[in-house]
């Protein structure tokens, strides 16, 4: 996703907005611990499951 970074004098520079991705510990089908990478919208869907 890309955007505009605005200056006070609004003057316009391009930016990236990058995901909030962050290391969580999680259990796989077979009932192993992993270390995976979840956005933080990922992260709070699996809270609520």
């Amino acid at each position: 996703m890309f955007g505009n970074t605005r200056s006070f004098s609004m003057r316009a520079s391009r930016r990236k907005f990058s995901p909030n991705v962050q290391r969580k510990w999680t259990v796989n089908e077979k009932g192993e611990r992993v270390r995976v990478y979840l956005c933080t919208k990922c992260i709070k869907t699996l809270a609520k499951v």
